[in-house]
């Protein structure tokens, strides 16, 4: 900001005002016994004549002039007028920390309040989409804060999401509810063995419906708890549903977990349903349900937490990679045929260009500059 000051040797200060028993009085200044004429008061001025402002924000380049604007809110009156105020200081730190999440060395013992207005700062400057430095940022977040970072994931047919942001999912810690339902994992996947982990002991609800789970992918997931008394421990819902390839071995694993309220093996390869369903009750106390179970209708299952909209973003982006994957393949494929086979134009018949009806003798553009309107290269 630059200003420039004009104004007169001796500041006229205005007038001078006295309260007498409850009486406003204006004093009239004297000065060597000659009384100055006060009779009528000059107007009080902030600043002198001559002062003047200017705003020099757009003397500097286009990144410095954005930080500048950056730190004011722009509204408009109701005249229509432009008015802008300063933001405060804690929004600036916070914005500045937030384009900057990814290098913070730890948020353990940072009060709760602040970290999460962090976390939608950073959320809604999209930091945790970013490869690499998303990841990052989002660790720091859920080994300090843990479950309130996310305390319920539902990846519900979502597969793509999965394979797409593995490793930010395995960062989640101390979840309650996890829905893997037709994702079609197999036995080998990585976050099935992720299950297994400490970080996700605190799982009670877990639904693995439909993911071309055998004996195989049971056994590796039940290992902790059978051998180690730790891991899926406190597990008391478990949806293991149309997997055909889980059988009565298979069962029999899920004996460990001694928590267990719910289960549902409906659809799966058991031959000998009779002596399942008495080594169930039995062992862990489940008796068979003649009729569906509400716990397993899915509606209960959703993502909660800080990390929730990040969730969204994911399967968003993910969404729209596909999709323009699927549009520029057919387009590349058929550009590398024209490239490999550029003679073959020559000798296409009439009929392969349907626009060439509209075609007359008398047209100086050859029958392949008429299809569609464009030239063969530009066919696709």
């Amino acid at each position: 900001m630059s200003c420039y000051l004009n104004s007169e040797n001796h500041l006229d200060p205005g007038p001078i005002y006295v309260r007498e028993n409850g009486q406003l009085h204006m004093v009239n200044l004297a000065l060597d016994g000659v009384r100055s004429s006060l009779q009528k008061p000059r107007p009080f001025r902030l600043f002198p004549k001559g002062f003047s402002v200017e705003l020099c924000m757009n003397r500097e380049d286009d990144t410095a002039q954005k930080e500048k604007t950056d730190h004011f809110i722009f509204t408009y009156t109701r005249e229509g007028n432009l008015r802008y105020s300063a933001k405060s200081l804690f929004s600036l730190v916070l914005g500045f920390i937030s384009d900057n999440v990814d290098h913070i060395d730890s948020l353990i013992g940072f009060p709760e309040q602040i970290a999460e207005k962090l976390f939608s700062a950073a959320e809604a400057r999209q930091k945790f989409t970013e490869p690499g430095a998303g990841l990052r940022a989002l660790q720091k977040f859920t080994e300090a804060y843990g479950s309130l970072v996310l305390c319920s994931l539902c990846l519900r047919n979502r597969y793509l999401v999965i394979s797409e942001k593995l490793e930010e999912i395995k960062s989640f810690r101390e979840l309650t509810c996890l829905d893997l339902s037709c994702c079609k994992l197999g036995d080998e996947h990585e976050l099935l063995e992720h299950l297994t982990n400490e970080a996700l002991s605190s799982v009670t609800q877990l639904h693995l419906k439909d993911n071309c789970l055998s004996d195989a992918g049971v056994r590796k997931m039940t290992a902790p708890v059978r051998v180690m008394k730790r891991g899926l421990e406190n597990l008391t819902l478990l949806d293991l549903s149309c997997n055909p390839e889980i059988t009565d071995a298979g069962i029999g694993y899920l004996f460990s977990f001694r928590k267990l309220n719910c289960l549902d093996i409906s659809g799966t390869g058991i031959k000998d349903i009779t002596a399942i369903k008495h080594k169930l009750q039995t062992h862990i106390g489940l008796v068979h349900s003649k009729v569906p179970l509400k716990e397993f209708d899915h509606s209960n299952c959703k993502t909660e937490g800080w990390a929730d909209q990040i969730v969204l973003q994911w399967e968003r982006v993910t969404s729209e990679a596909v999709k323009l994957q699927e549009t520029s393949e057919p387009r590349a494929a058929a550009q590398r045929f024209c490239e490999t086979f550029p003679f073959l134009w020559s000798f296409l018949p009439l009929s392969y260009f349907s626009p060439l009806k509209q075609w007359e003798a008398g047209s100086n553009r050859s029958p392949r500059e008429v299809s569609a309107g464009r030239y063969p290269h530009e066919l696709f």
